[in-house]
């Protein structure tokens, strides 16, 4: 199975961490290297990795710190140290969930690179799983409109489609401001060889209306206990009018978070500059205030189909 570049972006590397640097796509393939957990909190905060790339380089980031530590010292206080400034750096992201995974494992005497490093293979495998079970939904000559990324699982479902001798499309968001839809999911797509169309967010309900679009695929950065999820922001408006136009609306998920529901998510507020710039392009006049929220929260109700990761503690 060939996979985009976006799959699996983090890799760990002795003493450092290669990080594929997902602001400088798609002009630029460039990989920056972390060497301690400071870094991949940068990192995280900076979005130079995001989606899938934040969840290894949370695994990851555990073992280059542990690696650093002598043998028959307590590692757990110094973990317990990395636990906090990770689950730190972004509100709207269940971090905690893999934080405490770790530090479980620890407390409870498991070796941490072999519990670390079997968990990412299972991870690996659900996720082409995960892909699977979704090109199952898609029937030969659908549209597929996708808004954000889902770090390689859109090509793959492709690829899955492609196998099955199905003839698909793809209409993408732009993804607004940060333009993930078309510098990443354009990018990987075309890369793949699939036919992709990019289109601003703001045409959404005009192509649906025209009857351009079969299914909505998107991914999600939370899942809670009732089906609500959280996602680049966009993705609610997206699924009122899938609603609207009789168009299913499926969600490749993440586990469970432990929250009850979408009210009990906090939405990360990004910096005003990523809304009123672009490549440190003033856009807007000086003066003028920027509101920046980065998730939505899309309630179950709006949801045909979750597909499920699979993947518990």
């Amino acid at each position: 199975m060939k996979f985009s570049p976006l799959f699996w972006p983090i890799e760990l590397k002795g003493k450092f961490i290669s990080i594929l640097d997902e602001t400088k796509l798609p002009s630029k393939v460039s990989y920056i290297k972390v060497r301690d957990y400071k870094g991949s909190c940068r990192a995280i905060k900076e979005m130079k990795t995001r989606a899938v790339g934040q969840v290894l380089l949370v695994f990851y980031t555990f073992l280059l710190e542990a690696k650093k530590i002598k043998r028959n010292k307590n590692i757990l206080p110094v973990l317990q140290k990395v636990a906090k400034a990770i689950n730190a750096t972004r509100p709207t992201l269940s971090f905690k969930f893999m934080t405490d995974m770790v530090l479980g494992w620890v407390a409870t005497g498991k070796p941490l690179e072999q519990s670390i490093l079997g968990f990412l293979e299972m991870l690996k495998g659900r996720r082409i799983k995960q892909a699977e079970e979704a090109s199952k939904l898609i029937l030969d000559g659908d549209t597929i409109l996708t808004h954000c990324n889902i770090s390689g699982l859109m090509p793959l479902i492709a690829e899955f489609c492609r196998r099955q001798k199905k003839k698909i499309k793809f209409i993408v968001t732009e993804t607004r401001p940060y333009l993930q839809g078309a510098r990443l999911t354009a990018w990987e797509l075309k890369k793949g060889g699939f036919d992709v169309t990019v289109i601003a967010d703001n045409m959404v309900a005009h192509v649906l209306g025209e009857g351009k679009v079969s299914k909505v695929i998107v991914g999600a950065d939370h899942l809670t206990k009732n089906g609500d999820i959280a996602n680049k922001i966009g993705t609610y408006q997206i699924a009122l009018l899938a609603k609207h136009f009789a168009i299913p609306f499926y969600v490749i998920c993440p586990p469970p978070s432990s929250f009850a529901s979408g009210k009990d998510i906090k939405i990360e507020i990004r910096p005003e500059e990523e809304l009123l710039e672009f490549c440190k392009v003033r856009l807007a006049p000086k003066g003028v205030k920027g509101y920046y929220p980065a998730f939505d929260v899309t309630p179950s109700e709006l949801i045909t189909k979750h597909i499920h990761l699979g993947v518990g503690k």
